[in-house]
């Protein structure tokens, strides 16, 4: 079976690959320093499991673990951490095991062999997407061509639901996901707003609110070309924020 591991700190990675060097059946495919490394890395050797810490900079292992949920053949996860308030969040987020530091062999060993006995299709059947993390995520994961691409919730400028899905416009480009604008609207508030129906903005890429001589008003972006409409219900709150209240 393929380990990586996942830890912020030096010591812990070392401590873990010398434990799973010891044990039969098992074999360290690489070692990644964060939550973006563990995706990357996981996408390039194909590991049957992660053995990865939760408290990490960036993404951590929780959000990592919910992107790493959505490929269509997903490692299993084993948390390791020395903070046990973080049970909830990790098996929310479909990990098949959660051990505490310092991490012992006999129930890493018991871990991974239950990890063995999940078959990737039934990971691949776990869904994440109806649940509210506690903690907001930090990047939008979206399938390009049967790999997971991060876009920065800092480098959104607006969501927008087209007719079942979603397309996501940022600093780089457009995507389209999966998830309603609803669920959006109620993790990333306040930084964005939502101007009309069908549109969510971000507060820190607006620029101003344009009426045009037939009354409609329009949402203008520092450095997007975008105008989007804004409904008269929503005018109000948006021009608001723009304010600073």
């Amino acid at each position: 079976m393929k380990v990586l591991v996942v830890d912020d700190e030096l010591p812990a990675r070392q401590r873990l690959r010398r434990l799973v060097d010891e044990m039969d059946d098992f074999e360290i495919i690489g070692e990644a320093a964060d939550g973006i490394q563990a995706i990357e890395l996981t996408q390039k050797h194909d590991p049957d499991v992660l053995l990865m810490d939760i408290r990490m900079p960036g993404i951590d292992g929780v959000e990592a673990a919910r992107h790493l949920a959505t490929l269509e053949k997903p490692p299993a996860v084993i948390f390791t951490t020395a903070y046990d308030e973080y049970a909830i969040d990790a098996f929310d987020a479909q990990a098949v095991g959660y051990l505490l530091k310092p991490v012992r062999r006999e129930r890493l060993a018991r871990a991974l062999r239950h990890a063995s006995r999940l078959t990737r299709a039934q990971l691949a059947a776990l869904r994440t997407d109806d649940m509210k993390p506690e903690k907001r995520r930090s990047h939008i994961c979206v399938r390009v061509g049967g790999r997971l691409q991060l876009i920065p919730v800092e480098d959104i400028y607006y969501f927008q639901a087209d007719q079942k899905y979603t397309t996501v416009t940022y600093r780089d480009g457009e995507v389209l996901i999966d998830e309603s604008l609803k669920n959006l609207e109620y993790e990333f508030s306040p930084d964005f707003l939502r101007i009309h129906r069908s549109a969510l903005v971000a507060i820190a890429h607006l620029h101003s609110v344009e009426r045009e001589t037939d009354g409609k008003q329009f949402a203008v972006f520092r450095d997007c070309d975008a105008r989007l409409a804004v409904s008269r219900r929503h005018a109000a709150a948006l021009k608001r924020r723009l304010r600073g209240g």
